[in-house]
């Protein structure tokens, strides 16, 4: 079930819900019990370590990067 993160404008308290995705943009109560919550954006990160290109490597002629890839390059 997707989670998401809310805001309290009353008290700042930053909490998650966990909720079908029918009901994502229905209202949250903060755990101290207020009413007036905002939905945050949240980013996702999937994987790990740094990411690395999946492009084949160009081939043909000189090998260099050059402006055009060592195409254009002499």
């Amino acid at each position: 079930m997707p989670r998401y993160e809310f805001r309290c404008r009353s008290c700042g308290t930053t909490f998650e819900v966990n909720r079908p995705m029918a009901e994502s943009g229905a209202p949250a109560s903060c755990p101290e019990g207020h009413d007036d919550t905002v939905k945050l954006l949240s980013t996702v990160a999937v994987g790990g370590g740094a990411a690395r290109s999946s492009a084949p490597a160009p081939s043909g002629g000189g090998g260099g990067g050059g402006c055009c890839g060592g195409g254009c390059c002499g």
